[in-house]
């Protein structure tokens, strides 16, 4: 049964996947101009991105995640380059987090955002970003019941990646 105050509760309860340990922004997960587009159309003057550099550690993290793109994720994200990312506050804390969760409407939400805690890999298999803070996996164990508790499924998984992979560029599925 899909459970919509999940993550909202999350976010009271904290910490949660909309923050990061202070000074490892450089692992955060980029933004396509697309995504940003989305936001400021629907979070109009909000600020909320950070312009940050294609670290080595950054590039590393990206092959991991995107190993059928090794060319394009190069591409995409020179070293020496740069991209953009959501902003976080001093403690680490998304800027677009508000006490009642995200302040971002869903469906302009990044696909990361949305996609999480799901991930597909290069073979089209759908894994789970298993983090112990997550309330929803805390409380939903297996994929079957987490799938219902947030409302989607893996043909909805896998569509969201396929348009995250397009958003950089990259081909849509795995080759």
């Amino acid at each position: 049964m899909k459970d919509p105050f999940v993550c909202a509760r999350c976010a009271a309860k904290g910490p949660t996947c909309c923050e990061i340990t202070p000074g490892l922004e450089e692992v955060c997960f980029p933004i396509s101009d697309y995504e940003r587009e989305r936001i400021r159309e629907c979070v109009p003057y909000s600020g909320g991105f950070a312009l940050q550099p294609n670290t080595a550690v950054f590039i590393e993290n990206l092959l991991r995640l995107f190993p059928d793109q090794r060319r394009t994720v190069r591409k995409v994200f020179p070293p020496g380059g740069t991209h953009y990312r959501l902003e976080v506050d001093s403690a680490g804390k998304c800027v677009f987090l508000g006490a009642d969760g995200c302040r971002i409407p869903q469906q302009a939400r990044p696909f990361y955002c949305r996609l999480f805690p799901f991930w597909t890999d290069e073979k089209g298999r759908i894994t789970l970003l298993e983090i112990e803070r997550c309330l929803a996996q805390q409380e939903n164990r297996g994929p079957v019941k987490l799938f219902a508790a947030l409302g989607t499924s893996q043909v909805a998984v896998r569509q969201l990646h396929a348009e995250l992979r397009t958003a950089w560029g990259f081909s849509a599925h795995s080759e």
